[in-house]
């Protein structure tokens, strides 16, 4: 379990004043001048490597990596694109930051954007989130107000603009490069990378670092603790510490930080009160999102809530948004409503993705009424394959695995639901 000493979002507990002096008192903007001035950009980059950190958004990648791949002496001016277009289904972890620790983003923006070289930095927040965006948006201007962004910002003299951009609510904007489209005024549909890796042609067609709100709060404490700090916590490759969102059927559905690598079943009986009718009733778990194959209770017993060992599982630990299902949960009417927010959140832009969502979504609506032939179980997994990796951007991989982890670990609940 996360010892006190070792947490980082204090205020998503207490709840407190989001206010700049109620955050300095807890640590927020302390000496962020100071590492700025003391250190050289790759100096940073190389600390935030050493940290182990990998990005919290869903993929996993090393942070220090990504800040490495742009340019040191850039011809353009570079950006820092921080996403908190949280749309993925489950996942409420970014909200709460946004909510009770908007200096943290703040501060973490200034000095990520320092490691990039970046002087200017945009906040892309979902549309939906308006009590979020505003409350954000006050911290921002609390921030100029005390010279912490800005000119000379936070006394570093270092010069940083940070804006927040509000998003239409579309899923598919979550997608670093649908981002950026959707940032420039254009349709909110994804590039083909290579060539237009953000880190070469990003914004404006300027080199660009994407990072999620929780990656970006994180920096400032692991650069004031000492990177050896963050990665004394988790196990091999899986350091520091995460928000998880935990809802579905447990008995007090959450957001909490807790330590990587983290047992599934001690975070749900610890955090949520255990799940609804005790851990035997326990019939599935989603533990990373709903675009991630869920897994049954014989592996939820053991698995331990880290990138690899989810993977290891068959599944993966996406935003760290776990979904509980009791033997109450109808597992293929579940499947089949997210099938069918994958095909409505389509942005239609490759074949496979624009034409499969909504044939995987048919078939999953005759599995739920049972008027269905048993070939159709093999037929549908194949035409999943078919999507999964073959789309420009991940969305097609979403829609796949849902049905994926369906079929491999609960097939006899399909046969059971044929009418003969």
């Amino acid at each position: 379990m996360l010892q006190e000493k070792d947490r980082i979002f204090k205020n998503c507990i207490t709840k407190d004043s989001v206010v700049l002096k109620h955050a300095i008192q807890n640590g927020d903007w302390s000496n962020t001048g100071d590492i700025i001035k003391t250190n050289t950009q790759d100096e940073l980059i190389e600390k935030v490597k050493q940290s182990g950190l990998r990005g919290r958004g869903g993929a996993g990648f090393s942070t220090g990596a990504k800040w490495s791949f742009m340019p040191k002496t850039p011809t353009k001016p570079s950006y820092l694109v921080i996403n908190a277009d949280e749309s993925e289904p489950g996942t409420c972890k970014d909200r709460d930051i946004i909510r009770y620790e908007p200096h943290k983003i703040i501060e973490g923006s200034l000095i990520s954007a320092y490691a990039i070289r970046a002087h200017v930095g945009y906040i892309y927040i979902r549309g939906e989130y308006c009590n979020e965006a505003k409350i954000l948006q006050k911290a921002i201007d609390e921030a100029y107000a005390n010279g912490l962004l800005g000119k000379n910002a936070c006394n570093s003299g270092y010069t940083f603009d940070l804006y927040l951009h509000k998003g239409a609510g579309a899923y598919i904007c979550g997608e670093e490069s649908a981002l950026i489209n959707s940032l420039e005024g254009r349709k909110g549909m994804p590039r083909l990378k290579p060539p237009a890796f953000p880190a070469v042609c990003g914004l404006y067609g300027c080199p660009t670092v994407v990072n999620n709100i929780e990656t970006i709060a994180v920096i400032p404490t692991i650069l004031r603790k000492g990177p050896e700090w963050f990665a004394s916590i988790g196990n091999a490759n899986n350091f520091g510490t995460k928000m998880f969102s935990i809802s579905g059927h447990v008995n007090k559905p959450c957001n909490v930080e807790e330590v990587m690598s983290i047992p599934l079943k001690d975070l749900i009986e610890i955090h949520a009160g255990g799940v609804r009718g005790g851990w035997d009733n326990l019939l599935a778990v989603i533990p990373g999102g709903s675009s991630v194959p869920m897994i049954p209770k014989s592996v939820c017993d053991t698995v331990l809530m880290d990138f690899d060992s989810l993977k290891a599982a068959g599944t993966a630990l996406g935003t760290g948004a776990v979904i509980v299902m009791d033997k109450s949960a109808d597992l293929i009417e579940a499947i089949a409503r997210l099938s069918h927010f994958y095909m409505h959140e389509s942005c239609g832009q490759c074949t496979p993705c624009r034409e499969g969502t909504g044939w995987m979504y048919k078939i999953m609506q005759r599995f739920v009424s049972g008027n269905f032939k048993l070939e159709e179980i093999d037929q549908l997994f194949n035409i999943t394959k078919q999507i999964e990796g073959h789309t420009i951007c991940a969305l097609g991989d979403a829609a796949a695995w849902p049905i994926q982890g369906l079929i491999k670990n609960f097939r006899e609940v399909i046969e059971k639901r044929r009418v003969s």
